[in-house]
């Protein structure tokens, strides 16, 4: 979505319990949104988790293609009459 100029901006960090990828639509602002990886959840709830802005867990799992899927644009939206 970088490429396509929807998101204009990426970031990654670590800590020493978490990595962290961040989306921005512009560099100066906040994060749209956060892909974590806490391997302390790993047995839990899962790894991974798509984090929103304000803090809002969109999705968490096992599996990082499933959970980025949440990211995935809508495309059944239709008029109806």
């Amino acid at each position: 979505m970088v490429a396509s100029g929807e998101w204009r901006d990426y970031a990654i960090g670590h800590g020493t319990d978490k990595a962290i990828f961040a989306i921005f639509r512009r560099s100066s602002e906040m994060p749209l949104y956060k892909i974590e990886k806490d391997p302390k959840l790993a047995r839990k709830q899962g790894a991974y988790c798509v984090v929103g802005t304000g803090g809002v867990i969109l999705k968490r799992g096992h599996d990082l293609a499933n959970v980025l899927k949440v990211l995935e644009k809508k495309k059944h939206l239709r008029v109806v009459e």
